[in-house]
């Protein structure tokens, strides 16, 4: 690149002091970046979801390369698909509530990025000198998207109240070439087909430190065998399944578990980019196949990895010095999404029956003279966890301590109860979700959150008021009002919730032949390859995420086809070789050219099903195909 260039792009981010900055506020707001103007003439930091203050959420930040001023629209839509996709993802989409995220938009000199598709293209004058092949580097792999870190640092230094220990960067780059790379910046291609899946995939590395599940590191190369030590690697192994149960290692506490990316968890060879002598959890996963979730194993590292970037007890009462008996104590925690957290209360160590309540009324308890120690641990109880190490661990466990002491008396403060937190009202939530509401905290008592459903009072299940878990309410299909109100005043907050979810329906290449038998699926007779696409439908705004699956094998997300996004997924008897891969084998997968490719003839269930933009997850529908020889 030439020096001209280079003081170019010094110039334009000299002139970052005249950045335009969007402060966070306390709740959060749907998709805002497609409507933010941008000025073409410096880097704009638009926040397009805010669940809390920066400095207390685990931000993502989205920046683009390669998207001129007049290209900005198409990084929107890019940003869009991708986090539409990283929504409908577990534990992404449990967790999207301790979440920001930003996008820094700023325009690039020239469109696209360097040496795209390969190292004959040109370079690109661009704001963060993004390049495939490893930056230009011909002993690398054209598909490793790399981004100038320094210059990514700084526009994300950008975002007020974000640290490098509390966000991720994740650098789109304006192309329609497979690619991205993870480590301490994740890349993706913004416009390629796939290019939404990468994303989750190269956050997999940059924030759990997941390793890839490949077993070739160049294309079309089979990896050799492994002949490493045992690896540090969580879901990677040399142990067998009787040894991992012995020695109590690795994912031994979800063997024999039906594996959330398809098949059971157990022990499949190949991985860390070798054929053999290394074996993984599931036959299939994100670290190994775009496409699927993550398994189990890869799912409590993320949960992990995602709750060491927050603090689960987000304030309380005040602990600095002894407090009195006549009062009441409280913690504000966080509300994952997809479940609600646990509160304990103990008193010199005896657990208090408060059952879940974030609110501790000392009044209640007959405290006797002398100091005592309150405790209140908050605890993550998801199922996604199982490890006890990593529930006990401060991503997942926090206790508040105080001093009590009767003798003395708590001066009254003047403050007007009033809500200082909650769920998103800008957006629908879903059938399941879990709706949260915090309020102010006078010093002698708390305020009490009142909640009603479409105007019929409803009670959590739990003496914590502060969340309402939607799925224990089981609503029938349809738009609900739900309102939380603070009694006695004013305050009341209301949600639109979505328990209609999306629906799918799918359209085949002409087969030989269809077969209708009363009691049974819809049955197409093909004797080669034939086409799906999938199209949904739903009564709300947002985006929908469809998916399909094969023989009751994973969940695998709908995105066209890999060379083109509009085009149907194809099937075939043994699957298309695209860049060295294989995609749409119809029965057993086969990701690789040297997998078996014998064609499984005879009748599949193919099933299908979508996940809205509020999270509802769509009734699985299905249909059969049966292949036969030609």
């Amino acid at each position: 690149m030439t020096s001209q260039r280079n003081g170019a792009r010094r110039g334009r981010l000299a002139r970052l002091v005249a950045v335009c900055l969007l402060a966070a506020g306390l709740v959060g707001a749907g998709p805002a970046a497609a409507e933010t103007p941008t000025t073409g003439d410096g880097p704009v930091v638009v926040p397009v979801q805010t669940t809390g203050p920066a400095d207390r959420r685990f931000n993502l930040v989205f920046m683009g390369d390669g998207y001129t001023a007049a290209e900005l629209p198409a990084f929107r839509a890019d940003l869009e698909r991708h986090l539409n996709t990283l929504w409908s993802i577990e534990p992404f989409a449990s967790y999207r509530s301790y979440v920001n995220v930003w996008a820094v938009e700023a325009p690039s000199a020239e469109s696209g990025v360097d040496c795209d598709p390969g190292l004959a293209a040109p370079a690109r004058d661009t704001v963060l000198d993004m390049g495939f092949w490893g930056g230009c580097n011909p002993d690398s792999v054209q598909r490793l998207l790399t981004v100038d870190s320094r210059k990514a640092a700084a526009l994300a230094d950008l975002v007020p109240g974000t640290t490098r220990a509390n966000r991720q960067i994740v650098a789109l780059a304006h192309s329609s070439t497979y690619g991205g790379a993870g480590g301490s910046y994740a890349t993706a291609s913004g416009g390629n087909a796939l290019s939404s899946l990468i994303t989750p995939h190269e956050i997999g590395h940059s924030l759990g430190g997941l390793q890839d599940e490949y077993d070739y590191y160049a294309r079309g190369v089979p990896g050799e065998a492994y002949s490493g030590p045992e690896p540090g690697s969580v879901h990677h192994t040399l142990l067998t399944e009787e040894q991992m149960r012995e020695q109590r290692a690795k994912w031994w506490r979800w063997l024999g578990e039906e594996s959330e990316s398809g098949g059971v968890i157990g022990r499949f060879e190949g991985g860390l980019y070798s054929t053999k002598g290394v074996w993984r959890p599931s036959r299939h996963s994100l670290m190994k196949t775009l496409g699927y979730a993550f398994d189990q194993v890869e799912r409590e590292v993320m949960v992990k990895a995602i709750s060491a970037k927050v603090n689960l007890v987000q304030d309380h009462t005040p602990n600095g010095t002894p407090i009195g008996a006549d009062r009441t104590v409280w913690v504000d925690t966080l509300h994952p999404v997809g479940g609600e957290l646990a509160v304990t209360w103990r008193l010199d160590g005896r657990t208090l029956p408060t059952r879940g309540a974030r609110v501790l009324d000392l009044r209640s308890l007959d405290v006797s003279p002398g100091a005592h120690t309150l405790t209140a641990t908050v605890t993550d109880p998801t199922p996604f966890v199982r490890d006890p190490a990593v529930r006990a661990s401060a991503a997942l466990t926090r206790t508040v301590g105080w001093t009590v002491d009767p003798s003395l008396t708590t001066r009254a403060e003047p403050v007007e109860a009033a809500f200082t937190g909650h769920t998103p009202t800008g957006r629908p939530v879903g059938a399941r979700a879990v709706v949260h509401a915090d309020t102010t905290h006078p010093g002698d008592r708390t305020p009490a959150v009142h909640w009603r459903l479409d105007g019929r009072p409803v009670r959590p299940v739990s003496r914590n008021d502060r969340d309402l878990d939607l799925g224990s309410l089981r609503l029938s299909p349809g738009t609900h009002t739900l309102t939380a109100r603070i009694p006695g005043t004013g305050e009341a907050l209301s949600w639109a919730v979505d328990a209609r979810p999306a629906t799918a329906a799918y359209e085949l290449s002409t087969p030989l032949r269809t077969v209708r038998r009363p009691g049974r699926p819809v049955e197409y007779v093909y004797d080669g390859p034939f086409t799906l696409r999938l199209t949904a439908r739903d009564d709300q705004e947002g985006a929908v995420v469809s998916q399909f699956r094969v023989d009751g094998d994973g969940w695998y997300t709908y995105y066209g086809w890999p060379t083109d996004a509009g085009a149907p997924f194809r099937f075939s008897p043994g699957g298309t070789v695209i860049d060295d891969l294989v995609y749409g084998k119809l029965g057993r997968s086969r990701a690789v050219p040297w997998d078996d490719a014998t064609p499984d003839l005879g009748t599949h269930t193919v099933e299908y099903r979508t996940i809205d933009a509020a999270g509802n997850v769509g009734r699985a529908q299905r249909f059969l195909v049966t292949l036969v020889r030609p």
